[in-house]
Order: structure tokens, then C-alpha cells, then sequence
């Protein structure tokens, strides 16, 4: 199950969609019936928590919490017990994500796309520390945003 919450007021977010849109990224997965958390918020609090959890200082686009903390990049989850249906959960701020948009020309909705991809990813044990782990994670996405039909 998706579970969405929003509790920035500066840009709509359109629930139906991004339900819809992460549904699809996780069947593309083949996890369509994990469990994902998404929280949009306001980039005052997604600072606080990168500063609280990456020791940054400063807004981001996204931050990422997988359930599955030891799983690496291609391997598939394991179920065991039924709470092992779970992906984890994600932090947006579409404050930062319109900024990001509009440095890049690119539509707010675009960027919306890739971040939602970008932050499921992460959650499965991608990351961009090192260039060959970039390379991974940027083949993975693109195959998901080549296959999304919404």
C-alpha cells in the first residue's frame, strides 16, 4: 500500500497521481504489493532532517529511508514475514523539487517523475557515492521511466 501525506501548502500535489505513478514503479519493481511511505514537506523540515540523518545542513530534494537497510543494489527482497513487504519511506520537498525544475527547464511534474524514481531506487540499496554505484542507479532508473505507462 501507498500511504501519501502532505503537509506543505506552497505546491499542489496531485495524491491520486503520485499514488497511481508510485503503484506503477513498483509493479515495473516487481513489488506491487509493498508497502511505500511518501511525506511532501516544506524544505524547513526535510533540512532538519538531512542535517539530523546525513549531517547536511541544508534543504534537499529528497531523502530516502529503506525498510531493508542491508539490501544492495540489484538484490531482491526477501520475505520472511509479512511486515517484509515493505519498501520504506520517502521525504519530498516540492519547494526544492520547483527550484530544481526551473534551474534545469525542466516542468515541475518532470522532475516530480525522476525524484518519486530517484527515491524508490534509494530505498532498494542504489546509491551515487561512487561512479560505477551512479552508473547503476541511472541505468535502473531510466529502464523504470522507459517502462512507466503513466
Amino acid at each position: 500500500m501507498i500511504k501519501l501525506k502532505n503537509t506543505q501548502r506552497k505546491i499542489k500535489i496531485d495524491k491520486v497521481w503520485v499514488k497511481k505513478y508510485l503503484e506503477e514503479v513498483l509493479k515495473i519493481l516487481k513489488y506491487p504489493d509493498f508497502d511505500l511511505g511518501v511525506w511532501f514537506t516544506t524544505d524547513k523540515t526535510i533540512r532538519t532532517y538531512n542535517r539530523d540523518y546525513r549531517h547536511k545542513d541544508k534543504p534537499t530534494d529528497v531523502l530516502s529511508f529503506p525498510y531493508h537497510t542491508e539490501l544492495k543494489a540489484g538484490q531482491k527482497i526477501k520475505v520472511k514475514f509479512e511486515e517484509d513487504k515493505n519498501i520504506g519511506d520517502i521525504i519530498i520537498s516540492p519547494e526544492y523539487l520547483l527550484k530544481d525544475a526551473q534551474k534545469f527547464g525542466v516542468s515541475f511534474e518532470d522532475r516530480l517523475r525522476l525524484i518519486l524514481v530517484h527515491g524508490v531506487c534509494h530505498c532498494l540499496g542504489y546509491d551515487h557515492i561512487e561512479d560505477a554505484d551512479f552508473k547503476q542507479m541511472r541505468a535502473k532508473e531510466s529502464y523504470i521511466l522507459r517502462n512507466i505507462k503513466i
